[in-house]
Protein backbone atom coordinates (compact mmCIF):
# COMPACT_ATOMS: atom_id res chain seq x y z
CA UNK A 1 0.00 0.00 0.00
CA UNK A 2 1.71 3.17 -1.21
CA UNK A 3 -0.93 5.92 -1.07
CA UNK A 4 -0.31 9.65 -0.79
CA UNK A 5 -3.10 10.65 1.59
CA UNK A 6 -4.86 13.98 1.93
CA UNK A 7 -4.67 13.46 5.67
CA UNK A 8 -6.58 16.58 6.72
CA UNK A 9 -9.53 15.81 4.42
CA UNK A 10 -9.48 12.20 5.57
CA UNK A 11 -9.76 13.30 9.21
CA UNK A 12 -12.47 15.87 8.44
CA UNK A 13 -14.75 14.06 5.97
CA UNK A 14 -14.08 10.37 6.64
CA UNK A 15 -13.94 10.27 10.43
CA UNK A 16 -16.45 7.40 10.37
CA UNK A 17 -13.51 5.07 9.65
CA UNK A 18 -12.04 5.43 13.13
CA UNK A 19 -15.44 6.00 14.80
CA UNK A 20 -16.57 2.54 13.74
CA UNK A 21 -13.29 1.20 15.11
CA UNK A 22 -14.58 1.85 18.62
CA UNK A 23 -16.69 -1.33 18.40
CA UNK A 24 -13.64 -3.39 17.45
CA UNK A 25 -11.81 -2.22 20.57
CA UNK A 26 -14.42 -3.99 22.69
CA UNK A 27 -12.99 -7.36 21.59
CA UNK A 28 -9.74 -6.69 23.45
CA UNK A 29 -9.37 -8.42 26.81
CA UNK A 30 -7.56 -5.64 28.69
CA UNK A 31 -7.33 -7.78 31.81
CA UNK A 32 -4.65 -9.80 30.05
CA UNK A 33 -2.86 -6.97 28.28
CA UNK A 34 -0.44 -4.15 28.99
CA UNK A 35 1.11 -3.40 25.60
CA UNK A 36 -0.38 -2.93 22.14
CA UNK A 37 0.38 -2.08 18.54
CA UNK A 38 -2.11 -0.10 16.46
CA UNK A 39 -1.21 -1.49 13.04
CA UNK A 40 -2.10 0.98 10.31
CA UNK A 41 -2.77 3.64 12.91
CA UNK A 42 -3.44 6.46 10.44
CA UNK A 43 -4.06 9.74 12.26
CA UNK A 44 -3.71 8.06 15.65
CA UNK A 45 -7.26 8.48 16.95
CA UNK A 46 -7.65 4.80 17.79
CA UNK A 47 -4.12 4.69 19.20
CA UNK A 48 -5.37 7.30 21.64
CA UNK A 49 -8.33 5.09 22.51
CA UNK A 50 -6.00 2.17 23.19
CA UNK A 51 -3.93 4.39 25.45
CA UNK A 52 -7.08 5.47 27.28
CA UNK A 53 -7.82 1.78 27.89
CA UNK A 54 -4.61 1.61 29.91
CA UNK A 55 -2.38 0.12 27.22
CA UNK A 56 1.16 1.20 26.37
CA UNK A 57 0.74 1.78 22.61
CA UNK A 58 2.96 1.88 19.55
CA UNK A 59 1.31 3.22 16.40
CA UNK A 60 2.61 1.89 13.08
CA UNK A 61 1.73 3.30 9.66
CA UNK A 62 3.37 3.70 6.25
CA UNK A 63 1.92 7.16 5.54
CA UNK A 64 4.09 10.10 6.64
CA UNK A 65 1.12 12.43 6.05
CA UNK A 66 -1.08 10.53 8.49
CA UNK A 67 1.74 10.08 11.00
CA UNK A 68 2.41 13.82 11.04
CA UNK A 69 -1.14 14.38 12.30
CA UNK A 70 -0.88 11.48 14.77
CA UNK A 71 2.32 12.87 16.28
CA UNK A 72 0.83 16.35 16.48
CA UNK A 73 -2.37 15.23 18.19
CA UNK A 74 -0.93 12.46 20.40
CA UNK A 75 2.62 13.53 21.31
CA UNK A 76 2.77 11.06 24.21
CA UNK A 77 2.41 8.02 21.91
CA UNK A 78 5.29 6.43 20.00
CA UNK A 79 4.52 6.38 16.26
CA UNK A 80 6.70 4.49 13.81
CA UNK A 81 6.74 4.68 10.01
CA UNK A 82 6.81 1.08 8.77
CA UNK A 83 5.05 -1.26 6.36
CA UNK A 84 2.43 -3.64 7.78
CA UNK A 85 3.82 -6.39 5.55
CA UNK A 86 7.28 -6.43 7.12
CA UNK A 87 7.20 -4.49 10.39
CA UNK A 88 9.30 -5.58 13.38
CA UNK A 89 9.30 -4.60 17.05
CA UNK A 90 12.03 -4.85 19.67
CA UNK A 91 9.75 -6.62 22.12
CA UNK A 92 6.56 -8.64 21.41
CA UNK A 93 3.31 -7.07 22.62
CA UNK A 94 0.10 -8.34 24.19
CA UNK A 95 -2.30 -6.95 21.55
CA UNK A 96 -2.12 -6.13 17.88
CA UNK A 97 -5.13 -4.07 16.85
CA UNK A 98 -6.05 -2.92 13.36
CA UNK A 99 -9.03 -1.15 11.82
CA UNK A 100 -9.81 -0.77 8.10
CA UNK A 101 -6.28 -1.64 7.00
CA UNK A 102 -5.86 -5.30 6.07
CA UNK A 103 -7.97 -5.06 2.89
CA UNK A 104 -5.39 -2.63 1.46
CA UNK A 105 -2.78 -5.42 1.48
CA UNK A 106 -2.61 -7.52 -1.70
CA UNK A 107 -3.74 -11.10 -1.26
CA UNK A 108 -0.28 -12.49 -2.05
CA UNK A 109 1.24 -10.34 0.71
CA UNK A 110 -1.26 -11.27 3.43
CA UNK A 111 0.77 -14.21 4.69
CA UNK A 112 3.83 -11.93 5.07
CA UNK A 113 1.80 -9.50 7.18
CA UNK A 114 0.29 -12.27 9.32
CA UNK A 115 3.76 -13.74 9.83
CA UNK A 116 4.99 -10.35 11.11
CA UNK A 117 1.97 -10.14 13.40
CA UNK A 118 2.59 -13.61 14.82
CA UNK A 119 6.25 -12.78 15.46
CA UNK A 120 5.28 -9.54 17.22
CA UNK A 121 2.82 -11.10 19.70
CA UNK A 122 3.67 -12.69 23.04
CA UNK A 123 2.37 -16.17 23.78
CA UNK A 124 -1.33 -15.70 24.55
CA UNK A 125 -1.31 -12.38 22.68
CA UNK A 126 -4.42 -11.10 20.93
CA UNK A 127 -4.94 -10.09 17.30
CA UNK A 128 -8.10 -7.97 17.00
CA UNK A 129 -9.10 -6.35 13.71
CA UNK A 130 -11.75 -5.28 11.26
CA UNK A 131 -11.36 -5.09 7.48
CA UNK A 132 -13.46 -5.03 4.35
CA UNK A 133 -15.06 -8.43 3.85
CA UNK A 134 -16.50 -10.38 0.94
CA UNK A 135 -18.95 -8.18 -1.01
CA UNK A 136 -17.60 -4.91 0.39
CA UNK A 137 -18.66 -1.91 -1.77
CA UNK A 138 -19.86 -4.34 -4.43
CA UNK A 139 -22.31 -1.84 -5.97
CA UNK A 140 -19.68 0.90 -6.20
CA UNK A 141 -17.02 -1.35 -7.73
CA UNK A 142 -19.53 -2.82 -10.18
CA UNK A 143 -20.50 0.61 -11.51
CA UNK A 144 -16.88 1.75 -11.70
CA UNK A 145 -16.03 -1.36 -13.68
CA UNK A 146 -18.87 -0.67 -16.12
CA UNK A 147 -17.75 2.96 -16.57
CA UNK A 148 -14.17 1.84 -17.23
CA UNK A 149 -15.29 -0.83 -19.69
CA UNK A 150 -17.42 1.63 -21.67
CA UNK A 151 -14.21 3.55 -22.36
CA UNK A 152 -12.17 0.50 -23.28
CA UNK A 153 -10.36 0.58 -19.94
CA UNK A 154 -9.81 -2.27 -17.49
CA UNK A 155 -10.90 -1.89 -13.88
CA UNK A 156 -9.39 -4.01 -11.11
CA UNK A 157 -10.68 -3.78 -7.53
CA UNK A 158 -7.61 -2.51 -5.65
CA UNK A 159 -8.47 -4.32 -2.42
CA UNK A 160 -8.69 -7.81 -0.92
CA UNK A 161 -12.11 -8.69 0.55
CA UNK A 162 -12.08 -12.28 1.92
CA UNK A 163 -14.76 -14.51 3.40
CA UNK A 164 -14.57 -15.65 7.02
CA UNK A 165 -13.41 -19.13 6.03
CA UNK A 166 -10.74 -17.87 3.65
CA UNK A 167 -9.19 -15.46 6.11
CA UNK A 168 -9.50 -17.70 9.16
CA UNK A 169 -7.53 -20.34 7.28
CA UNK A 170 -4.78 -17.81 6.53
CA UNK A 171 -4.57 -16.74 10.17
CA UNK A 172 -4.44 -20.30 11.47
CA UNK A 173 -1.83 -21.28 8.90
CA UNK A 174 0.41 -18.65 10.52
CA UNK A 175 0.00 -20.29 13.93
CA UNK A 176 -2.83 -18.29 15.53
CA UNK A 177 -6.22 -19.56 16.66
CA UNK A 178 -9.36 -17.70 15.54
CA UNK A 179 -11.77 -17.26 18.46
CA UNK A 180 -14.29 -14.81 16.99
CA UNK A 181 -15.42 -13.93 13.47
CA UNK A 182 -18.36 -12.11 11.93
CA UNK A 183 -19.14 -10.82 8.42
CA UNK A 184 -21.84 -8.15 8.34
CA UNK A 185 -23.38 -5.41 6.22
CA UNK A 186 -22.81 -1.85 7.41
CA UNK A 187 -24.21 0.79 5.06
CA UNK A 188 -22.31 3.94 5.99
CA UNK A 189 -23.45 7.54 5.54
CA UNK A 190 -21.12 9.84 3.60
CA UNK A 191 -20.75 13.58 4.05
CA UNK A 192 -22.25 16.18 1.73
CA UNK A 193 -24.03 16.38 -1.61
CA UNK A 194 -20.87 15.10 -3.32
CA UNK A 195 -20.37 12.32 -0.81
CA UNK A 196 -20.04 9.51 -3.34
CA UNK A 197 -17.73 11.48 -5.64
CA UNK A 198 -15.54 12.42 -2.66
CA UNK A 199 -15.47 8.82 -1.39
CA UNK A 200 -14.31 7.51 -4.77
CA UNK A 201 -11.61 10.18 -5.03
CA UNK A 202 -10.33 9.43 -1.52
CA UNK A 203 -10.27 5.63 -1.62
CA UNK A 204 -10.20 4.45 -5.27
CA UNK A 205 -6.80 5.65 -6.37
CA UNK A 206 -4.77 3.02 -8.22
CA UNK A 207 -7.33 2.23 -10.98
CA UNK A 208 -7.08 5.88 -12.09
CA UNK A 209 -3.28 5.92 -12.11
CA UNK A 210 -3.00 6.06 -15.92
CA UNK A 211 -6.32 7.83 -16.60
CA UNK A 212 -6.30 11.51 -17.58
CA UNK A 213 -8.07 13.94 -15.24
CA UNK A 214 -10.95 14.71 -17.60
CA UNK A 215 -11.77 11.03 -18.09
CA UNK A 216 -11.40 10.40 -14.36
CA UNK A 217 -13.95 13.11 -13.57
CA UNK A 218 -16.33 11.74 -16.21
CA UNK A 219 -16.08 8.22 -14.76
CA UNK A 220 -16.62 9.40 -11.19
CA UNK A 221 -19.60 11.61 -12.06
CA UNK A 222 -21.16 8.87 -14.20
CA UNK A 223 -20.64 6.25 -11.50
CA UNK A 224 -22.22 8.43 -8.82
CA UNK A 225 -25.23 9.15 -11.00
CA UNK A 226 -25.74 5.46 -11.76
CA UNK A 227 -25.56 4.66 -8.03
CA UNK A 228 -28.09 7.30 -7.05
CA UNK A 229 -31.12 4.98 -6.99
CA UNK A 230 -29.36 2.44 -4.76
CA UNK A 231 -27.12 4.50 -2.50
CA UNK A 232 -28.69 7.97 -2.20
CA UNK A 233 -31.39 7.82 0.46
CA UNK A 234 -33.34 10.75 1.94
CA UNK A 235 -30.74 13.27 0.86
CA UNK A 236 -27.71 11.27 2.06
CA UNK A 237 -25.17 9.19 0.18
CA UNK A 238 -24.23 5.78 1.58
CA UNK A 239 -21.39 3.40 0.82
CA UNK A 240 -22.34 -0.29 0.78
CA UNK A 241 -19.78 -1.53 3.27
CA UNK A 242 -19.45 -5.17 4.33
CA UNK A 243 -17.08 -5.70 7.24
CA UNK A 244 -15.11 -8.69 8.49
CA UNK A 245 -14.37 -8.48 12.23
CA UNK A 246 -12.17 -11.11 13.87
CA UNK A 247 -10.14 -12.02 16.94
CA UNK A 248 -7.34 -14.56 17.17
CA UNK A 249 -4.97 -15.73 19.90
CA UNK A 250 -1.35 -16.82 19.64
CA UNK A 251 -1.28 -20.13 21.57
Amino acid sequence: MNILWNADKYAKDFSFVHQYGNGVLELIDTGKANTAIDLGCGNGVLSGKLRDMGLDVIGIDSSPEQLAIARRDFPDINFIEADAISFEVNKPVDVIFSNAVFHWIDKDKQSNMLHSIHASLVKGGQLVFEMGGYGNNMLIHRELSKAFNRRGLKYRIPFYFPTIGEYAAMIEKEGMLVTYAILFDRPTALNGDEGMNDWIRMFIRTPFKDVDKETENEIINETAENLRNDLFKNGTWYSDYVRLRMKAIKP
